[in-house]
């Protein structure tokens, strides 16, 4: 005569815990960091040269001069209001210059702290 075999329950402690353990690491290795956007925009055509002189900015690696000056980043914004008054509806007319090798984080720093300057138009030249 057969034995009948009972069927013993699952466990689910252990199933638990390996969920539990994925959870853990998923949260853990994920970063809940909130990305910006940096607004673009393509050079335009060239058309008369306007009245306002251009403002020189040169950015490298551990320094940042306007106009041949050495400036913090900090400070950017507010020595760039000081050229922008008296303007009018014009921009201010900026030239960035990428000297030597600059990181993608810092030109995207610069360029975030040129966005919240009213009345200046950046365009960024090449790397020397």
């Amino acid at each position: 005569m057969r034995r009948i075999r009972r069927r013993r329950r699952m466990s689910m402690t252990s199933l638990i815990d390996v969920i539990f353990l994925l959870l853990l690491f998923f949260m853990l290795s994920s970063t809940f960091t909130r990305f910006s956007e940096v607004q673009l925009s393509a050079a335009g055509t060239g058309g008369a040269p306007g009245e306002l002189r251009p403002v020189f900015l040169q950015l490298a690696a551990d320094r940042l001069t306007l106009n041949g000056t050495s400036v913090p980043l900090e400070n950017l914004p507010a020595r760039l209001a000081e050229r922008t008054e008296g303007t009018g509806d014009d921009p201010l007319p900026l030239l960035v210059a990428l000297k030597g090798e600059v990181t993608a984080q810092r030109l995207t720093d610069l360029l975030v702290v040129l966005g919240g300057v009213e009345g200046v138009q950046a365009t960024v030249l090449g790397g020397s």
